[in-house]
């Protein structure tokens, strides 16, 4: 087992892919080409990424709907897309409905890649520690973080919760024992 950032490579031009994944082990990480997305998913789930770096057209399966299916699987994988057609409505759509860090036009900007990659490992690392923190919520202390964190103040949490304030308040303070915060700034940010 390595201790670099596990990263793999999606794209049906298995030139492409294996390339990319070259360049990224030269630099550090343990990156891994597939030149289709079905047989990532069947094993992912057994060997997770940091950061996934995925063509969007592709034959069965392409860059977006893969990425659905990789959301379900593992909300805290960074996502960045590729793709030899740009388009400005596909530039927007993998970043704001399909949660990609970047997307970057083929031929792909070397420097351009290796940022992107870094700071998707940055981010994965950051999002998995923040799911650690709140793993151990119970469902209803769960429930109280997140409408905690939509800015709702107690007496409006116990009202749509049916409960108390003083409960509210208890539940609260078990959130941030468990969370390890110590007010409601930090759990916004632990949630973002």
């Amino acid at each position: 087992m390595t201790d670099n950032p596990a990263v793999y490579v999606v794209d049906d031009d298995g030139d492409l892919g294996a390339s990319v994944a070259r360049l990224l082990t030269r630099h550090g990480y343990a990156a891994e080409p597939f030149s289709d997305p079905a047989p990532l998913l069947a094993i992912y789930a057994q060997s997770p990424a940091h950061c996934i770096v995925t063509d969007i057209m592709m034959g069965d399966i392409d860059g977006f709907g893969f990425a659905d299916q990789l959301r379900r699987i593992d909300p805290a994988v960074a996502i960045v897309f590729m793709t030899a057609w740009p388009t400005t409505a596909n530039a927007v759509d993998s970043v704001r409905r399909y949660g990609g860090l970047d997307y970057l036009e083929k031929p792909l900007d070397e420097d351009r890649l290796l940022a992107a990659v870094g700071e998707g490992v940055a981010w994965s690392r950051g999002r998995r520690a923040a799911l650690a923190r709140t793993a151990h919520l119970t469902p209803r202390e769960r429930q109280v973080f997140e409408l905690l964190v939509q800015g709702h103040p107690n007496k409006v949490v116990a009202d749509r919760l049916g409960l108390s304030p003083k409960t509210v308040e208890d539940h609260r303070a078990a959130v941030l024992a468990k969370t390890g915060t110590n007010g409601l700034a930090q759990l916004i940010a632990l949630a973002s």
